[in-house]
């Protein structure tokens, strides 16, 4: 394992591209960065705050969450938001997103911030589909605090963290996106459950926050297969990157580090690769 960059608060949504390589966010002090393979960090969009999650889009920028969910171009360009909040409804933004292989976009909303609010217990949210026409709707409902989506390699399951829970959730898959009954697929007994990927072989990846100091992964049938340890104990989310989708990057905060910049990238090769995971192609505004 080796670590490739640091100095960041809190980083999250790692998604990777083959043109720009990793890329990753800073919740806490804001911006989205590229790490190119040769190492070589750069900023890509300024400023934002709060983004949890990301996704590539084939229009050629990124989808990101935060107070709302928004596309927004690589190079400059108008941001386009494809669903906003609703604070009267308890809808204060979003967390975690990811794609299904046709493009559409899962994304998980916060009752309550958990890291620009204070206060407990935190507000539950829900679960939304946004489909391919740009239109959304609810799939699924009181996620304590939504984290990590990943397909299982079919595309019938899709996982789902509750960190407040401590569990990784899974719900079949209809034709249409929408989604069955939440059951429990692992219950976390270490840390709480952050970002997940899944790999080729079915396994699911899950980023172990709060004191889990690594990442668990879990057969298809929710028994444990192994666990990577990492030298710092907040690790929020992983992403299989590079040109075989062999290596995984792990992402971490900065709790327990003694530094309010202590979050760090981490590499470490694997033996399979992890599942590709489609851009997103949902409409965009006048498109």
């Amino acid at each position: 394992m080796e670590q490739l960059c640091g100095g960041y608060g809190l980083i999250e949504g790692p998604v990777w591209d083959d043109e720009l390589g990793l890329i990753f966010s800073d919740v806490i002090f804001g911006g989205v960065f590229a790490l190119d393979v040769a190492g070589n960090v750069s900023q890509i969009f300024e400023h934002r705050k709060g983004i949890g999650g990301m996704a590539r889009h084939e229009a050629g920028g990124l989808v990101v969450s935060g107070r709302n969910i928004a596309f927004k171009p690589f190079g400059g360009g108008d941001t386009v938001i494809l669903r906003d909040r609703d604070e009267a409804a308890g809808n204060v933004g979003y967390n975690d997103i990811t794609t299904d292989d046709a493009g559409r976009i899962y994304a998980g909303s916060l009752g309550s911030s958990p890291i620009f609010e204070d206060g407990l217990p935190l507000k539950a949210g829900n679960l939304y589909l946004i489909d391919l026409d740009g239109s959304s709707r609810q799939v699924a409902e009181d996620v304590r605090l939504t984290n990590g989506l990943g397909f299982s390699p079919d595309g019938k399951t899709l996982y789902h963290s509750d960190s407040q829970r401590n569990t990784v959730f899974c719900y079949q898959v209809d034709y249409d996106g929408s989604l069955g009954a939440k059951q429990p697929f692992v219950k976390i007994e270490k840390g709480i459950p952050d970002g997940l990927v899944v790999s080729e072989d079915g396994r699911v990846w899950v980023a172990l926050a709060d004191g889990g100091h690594g990442v668990g992964v879990y057969n298809a049938d929710g028994s444990e297969s192994d666990f990577i340890e990492i030298p710092q104990e907040m690790c929020t989310s992983v992403c299989f990157g590079g040109a075989d989708l062999k290596s995984l990057y792990i992402v971490t905060g900065s709790e327990g580090t003694g530094s309010d910049r202590g979050g760090a990238v981490y590499r470490i090769a694997t033996s399979v690769a992890g599942l590709p995971v489609a851009p997103a192609r949902v409409k965009l505004s006048g498109s």
